[in-house]
């Protein structure tokens, strides 16, 4: 390459990092060359022998000044593009390695080849193994093999992707250019997985069940509706997977059973909501909310340590340690050391809607005695349970799918879990009593009557499965999103989501 085409390729590189259609058509200039040049800028293959990190870890032990004879053929990304190409930073999805492309190596087509490269086209190279004399372990190529021309440009390495909406929206950019992002999102694979084996190792059965649910249930919680053509019927994207899992567990399937998979909500969106969300969900026979109080720390706290090494992580600033054992508290009980109104001694809607009042919490003239302390809950409570804790002993006007609480029948036995004053998981001594989960059915039928548009509906089925027998089972359910974000220390749920639900571009 003369010192005009030098000068022409940095300048290009250095101007083309603000983007625009001019660098692109210039891009699309060089690949048009390539296929001139015989070379096929998007081949069908390239055989790698090694990763980048695995030749690092190789080599680690190799003396600086060291040239080998060791052949090796590796892949990737150009992130950096150095001395007209001299040095190049190939990236794959393992780590960096350096590629030393001296002219003195290549054969003039190569030179050609490598003359015609980009900053983000991904290439194979061939080569033999050196570390330079600063200590930089590289690859000597004799062979470049485009993989990809990139007609894009990538953001400017050291400002990144700074536009929150394209990094969401255009994920694929933002894990190229964010060694943060791609961390978190192979973090959540080794969440789940870990959780997984785990659930494996004590005898778990996974299954699958349906997303699309002909009746809503299994959740209070607002539906997607959508329309199968075919049948000429309504279904709705399930909101939880529960009640079809306590169908398998009355069938004799496993004694213990568990999905991990995509509900949907159709409500707001914030930090920690987003419509479509990955829970674990399982049910365990001969079981009691006891029991699933045990193994739902005894999943957080494996998972914490195989991922981090560590029950301790610090989100935000904060550290929560997920060692057990976790705290208990009924729900009624945090109330009451918070407000000092004891709930369980205003037993009727009026008066509980009115003490809620005087604590400054609105309260829907409709609402029922447990839907105001859980409103006063969310409001007065739910923020300063930043340890984890479980939230136990809820009223049963809200749990229409948990066991009446064996010594109080205004309550039933379920927890929810909290941490860094999240719900994080949500658990019962299941209901198995098939005439008090048809009057259950019934009251929530007349809720959604009344307009509550997060209320169940009747599933007599639901119901005839109940009377063939359910034994005594404990269920849990915990939204892995916000495990992720606690575990990886983002600040978004949109951060550990790969692609996150957004509102739809405007032309």
């Amino acid at each position: 390459m003369n010192a005009k085409t030098a000068t022409q390729n940095t300048d290009s590189q250095a101007h083309e990092l603000h983007g625009g259609e001019e660098y692109r058509a210039i891009r699309l200039a060089k690949a048009e060359k390539l296929r001139d040049m015989g070379v096929n800028p998007y081949p069908y293959k390239f055989v790698r022998s090694h990763g980048n990190q695995e030749l690092q870890d190789k080599y680690k032990d190799l003396a600086a000044g060291t040239d080998l004879t060791d052949r090796v053929q590796v892949a990737g990304r150009i992130m950096a593009y150095r001395n007209s190409g001299m040095f190049i930073d190939l990236m794959d999805e393992s780590g960096k390695i350096q590629v030393f492309a001296h002219k003195d190596n290549l054969s003039p087509d190569m030179l050609a080849i490598r003359d015609l490269l980009d900053i983000g086209d991904m290439i194979g190279v061939d080569g033999t193994v050196r570390r330079t004399p600063r200590g930089e372990l590289s690859v000597k190529i004799t062979s470049i093999t485009i993989l990809a021309k990139a007609l894009l440009t990538l953001p400017e390495k050291y400002h990144g992707l700074h536009d929150v909406e394209k990094r969401y929206r255009q994920r694929y950019l933002d894990l190229i250019m964010s060694e943060e992002s791609r961390t978190a999102l192979r973090r959540r694979s080794k969440i789940i997985q870990s959780m997984r084996r785990y659930l494996d190792d004590l005898g778990y059965m996974e299954v699958e069940t349906p997303m699309l649910h002909a009746i809503k249930g299994g959740a209070s919680a607002k539906p997607f509706t959508t329309h199968h053509n075919a049948l000429d019927s309504n279904f709705y994207l399930r909101v939880a997977p529960e009640l079809h899992l306590k169908r398998l567990v009355v069938g004799g399937l496993a004694n213990c059973v568990y999905e991990i998979n995509r509900c949907f909500r159709n409500e707001g969106v914030s930090i920690k909501h987003n419509p479509e969300f990955t829970s674990l969900e399982l049910y365990l026979a001969y079981a009691d909310y006891n029991d699933i109080m045990t193994l739902t720390e005894n999943i957080v706290s494996h998972v914490a340590k195989t991922v981090l090494g560590t029950t301790k992580v610090t989100y935000q600033g904060r550290e929560i340690d997920f060692a057990p054992p976790w705290q208990r508290k009924s729900m009624t009980q945090l109330v009451a050391e918070k407000t000092g109104v004891d709930f369980l001694q205003i037993t009727d809607a009026a008066s509980a809607r009115a003490a809620a009042d005087k604590l400054g919490v609105y309260i829907d003239p409709s609402a029922n005695w447990g839907q105001v302390v859980e409103a006063v809950f969310a409001e007065k409570v739910e923020d300063s349970l930043i340890q984890p804790t479980h939230v136990i002993d809820l009223p049963k006007d809200i749990s229409p799918l948990a066991k009446v609480h064996r010594n109080n029948p205004i309550l039933t036995e379920r927890f929810e879990t909290y941490a860094n004053g999240w719900e994080i998981a949500n658990a019962f001594s299941e209901l198995t009593d098939p005439i008090d989960q048809h009057d259950r059915f019934v009251d929530q039928v007349k809720q959604a009557e009344s307009g509550n548009d997060e209320a169940q509906m009747m599933d007599h089925d639901y119901v005839t499965a109940l009377e063939y027998g359910l034994p005594p089972t404990g269920g849990l359910g915990i939204g892995i999103d916000r495990l992720v974000m606690l575990l990886t220390d983002s600040a978004s749920i949109r951060d550990v989501i790969a692609f996150p639900t957004l509102r739809p571009k405007t032309a």
